[in-house]
């Protein structure tokens, strides 16, 4: 029992993605907002992402700019890969729990208020 799950581990251990990625969960920003500002930087060199998100104007842009810096420094410090070769090859946002909470409203009756957040991923790649 105990030979079988070692060598599944070891199995896992060398298909795992090498690639530097970095995730961020429970984000108070719906993921249809996130995913307008990801398409932006999809596919591109790291740099040029940066710049970006840098001077686009959505609420989504500061935490995905700081979610990228964390994914380079990955690359960096625990990959030793080159800053210079690196482009965003995934990014995705799903959404993640909703929380429910209710306003108030005319007569006494309440009306539920949706609050939905969102998990992030980024991953790397070198050309």
């Amino acid at each position: 029992m105990a030979l079988n799950t070692r060598e599944k581990g070891i199995a896992r251990k060398e298909n795992r993605d090498r690639r530097p990625k970095a995730h961020v969960k429970h984000v108070r920003i719906s993921s249809r907002k996130v995913i307008s500002v990801i398409d932006l930087i999809r596919g591109k060199k790291v740099e040029d992402a940066k710049a970006i998100l840098t001077f686009t104007p959505k609420a989504a842009s500061p935490v995905v700019l700081k979610l990228l810096n964390s994914a380079i420094a990955n690359a960096e410090n625990n990959l030793d890969m080159d800053r210079n070769s690196l482009y965003v090859a995934e990014v995705y946002a799903n959404p993640g729990p909703t929380y429910k909470r209710y306003v108030a409203r005319s007569r006494g009756s309440a009306s539920p208020m949706l609050r939905r957040t969102s998990h992030i991923s980024i991953v790397l790649d070198a050309k």
